[in-house]
């Protein structure tokens, strides 16, 4: 009684566990990575806030964010570009720390 419900119908309710449908039993994967550009994009948005900035911009709680999150999110970026980044960013920190 393959393909029929108890009552003889045929074509019943499709199953939850996807019988029949391989876009169910084999979903595409999902990838998570960030991507660089993006990543970079936020940086340099983030380091561009620093370098406008007379006095530090942020609160403390959002200076020591940025002070933890930044190097992290430049691990995504090549190397060189990630330690110049990090570089360029502590700079402004240290010149923001002094001038409060």
């Amino acid at each position: 009684m393959s393909g029929a419900d108890l009552f003889g119908n045929r074509n019943p309710q499709h199953s939850m566990f996807g019988d029949g449908d391989d876009r169910l039993a084999n979903p595409e994967p999902v990838s998570y990575l960030p991507k660089p550009e993006e990543i970079r994009r936020r940086l340099n948005s983030v380091l561009a806030q620093a370098r406008a900035a007379e006095r530090m911009p942020w609160d403390d709680r959002k200076a020591r964010m940025w002070q933890t999150v930044f190097p992290q999110m430049a691990n995504w970026l090549p190397e060189e570009e990630r330690d110049q980044l990090r570089f360029e960013f502590a700079q402004e920190i240290e010149r923001l720390k002094n001038a409060a």
